[in-house]
């Protein structure tokens, strides 16, 4: 029944629609009011990004549903059939980047100049200053990617890259083999620690801000692993830190915010929200972007 009946069967005849802008073909993210699912392994799990919830499709219709296995496994089976509207997805912007371990792969790809596809991306769809843009160069956390796309490099306290954030024309994803630990931008050790979901919205907040002094632009790349807590421990623990919730404005974005707190209080560092006024700082870099255009 688990390989006749996919979990996107279930949320779409339950209300629930595909945000396509924050999918991709691995991980896509459904959205019923301020409910969010994400449906992962082709369709066979799946996971609550706001609470704790998680696993295959019995448990996912026992959790929206409420009701036992043998409830669950006559709903599912009554799916069987059903045909969920399938997302059309861009041919992957990695067919090049895939062999070779992260770090050769990354070491691979040219750096992001001014005029190249990356830079085109970042300056004219995303509004990104180009003083940002030349900052995260020097600071080594850019790649050309495949068609004019960005890598936006993950490290880990070591300073080695462990992955990168994947952002171009229509295109989103995360590094085939690689793993979320946190896109730095800026000097460590720093006394305030900027937390976002996306290295698109950390340059985006450093743009907003004017690249403050004694702070580091992170992001988490929406995840939260073990590595991620332990390299947000490893920064935060230093003396008279300022953990900042820069997250997005909505629920997955308080949810991140109040895991941030969490850990604050934990390691009895002072914690601020930062929210954004709009979706996420990249919407706000490209409302004041448009207001001094206007």
């Amino acid at each position: 029944m688990r390989q006749r009946v996919g979990c996107h069967a279930v949320l779409e005849t339950a209300g629930f629609a595909l945000d396509r802008k924050k999918s991709t073909r691995r991980a896509m993210k459904f959205r019923r009011g301020a409910e969010i699912i994400i449906v992962t392994h082709e369709g066979r799990g799946w996971f609550d990004p706001l609470g704790d919830g998680k696993g295959d499709i019995f448990s996912l219709v026992s959790h929206l549903d409420g009701v036992g296995f043998s409830e669950a496994l006559e709903r599912v089976t009554a799916l069987v059939g059903f045909q969920p509207s399938q997302p059309t997805w861009r041919k992957s912007a990695k067919a090049d980047a895939t062999s070779g371990t992260v770090a050769e792969r990354w070491r691979s790809r040219r750096m992001v100049a001014p005029g190249s596809g990356a830079w085109r991306y970042l300056r004219k769809e995303r509004l990104l200053p180009a003083a940002i843009v030349r900052k995260a160069i020097g600071y080594g956390v850019l790649r050309e990617g495949p068609y004019g796309s960005m890598w936006a490099a993950h490290s880990d306290s070591a300073g080695a890259v462990s992955g990168w954030e994947e952002r171009g024309s229509g295109w989103r994803g995360f590094a085939t083999g690689g793993a979320k630990v946190l896109f730095r931008l800026g000097s460590a050790p720093a006394p305030r620690l900027c937390v976002t979901e996306a290295a698109i919205d950390a340059m985006s907040l450093a743009a907003v801000e004017g690249m403050r002094e004694r702070t580091l632009y992170l992001s988490t790349g929406g995840g939260w692993s073990p590595a991620t807590e332990a390299a947000l421990r490893a920064l935060a623990i230093q003396p008279e830190v300022q953990l900042v919730a820069a997250t997005d404005a909505n629920p997955q974005g308080e949810a991140y915010a109040q895991r941030l707190r969490s850990l604050a209080e934990e390691l009895g560092c002072t914690w601020l929200r930062l929210r954004p006024p709009a979706d996420d700082w990249n919407y706000v870099l490209k409302l004041r972007q448009s207001g001094k255009a206007g």
